[in-house]
């Protein structure tokens, strides 16, 4: 796929500054810990779903040591409506012991150190640590790596390398949030199997070949078919 120019690349950018100067994630949490086990529930599942779920279950346990307290049969009860939920429960349960016996109980800043916690891969850190830390880091989800793709803006075959990309081209001070920026604009205009092109903020300067025209402008059929990409999505 064509690559966009930085200055394309920082039209973009200021683009969605100008319509969402301040954008925030859609979990609902009220500390890192929350944030932590929200993020981790989210993975293959919606941000609906896990917010349906979360508060029933942070008003028993929202700590390391109430978690690990409620046990993992308990857990699986307040999320068995989310997806994978019974891995998920069996690693919010383990990385509550492990915040406890090396943490202090709380939740690290460090990526690392977060990644080296149960059920917690490097997107997931990356989002605690971004949304958390204010750390300069981007969060390649399916949406992210999507746009990313369509745009130009960081082709890539692999989650790291569109991560990587987007490092290069994204200037330090929009890191935080450019992640939410990626992350929206996927979810609510470049779907992934019906992009809505026609509302796009920056469809004149995206070089995805099969933009989809608006209900009642053309052949709408044709231009939905064309517009799958053929890289490779992260699981």
């Amino acid at each position: 796929m064509a690559k966009l120019t930085r200055a394309a690349a920082a039209e973009i950018y200021a683009r969605f500054k100008a319509a969402a100067p301040a954008p925030q994630t859609e979990l609902s949490y009220a500390s890192n810990f929350e944030l932590l086990v929200a993020v981790v529930l989210s993975a293959q599942a919606t941000d609906v779903s896990v917010n349906k779920a979360t508060p029933a279950l942070f008003a028993v346990a929202n700590s390391p040591e109430k978690m690990a307290a409620l046990g993992e049969e308990r857990l699986g009860g307040y999320i068995k409506t989310i997806g994978l939920w019974r891995a998920k429960a069996k690693n919010i349960i383990a990385l509550s012991a492990a915040l406890i016996e090396k943490h202090g109980g709380e939740v690290p800043q460090d990526r690392e150190a977060l990644e080296a916690l149960p059920g917690v891969g490097r997107k997931t850190a990356n989002v605690v640590a971004s949304v958390a830390f204010g750390a300069p880091a981007i969060a390649v989800d399916t949406h992210v790596f999507r746009v990313a793709n369509r745009t130009g803006l960081s082709p890539g075959k692999t989650p790291r390398a569109v991560e990587d990309g987007l490092l290069r081209v994204t200037p330090p001070d929009l890191l935080h949030d450019a992640h939410h920026w990626l992350i929206l604009h996927g979810r609510y205009v470049c779907k992934a199997r019906a992009p809505e092109c026609w509302r796009c903020l920056i469809a004149d300067l995206c070089t995805f070949k099969g933009k989809a025209l608006a209900p009642g402008a053309g052949p709408a059929k044709k231009a939905a078919r064309r517009t799958k990409t053929t890289v490779r999505k992260p699981a």
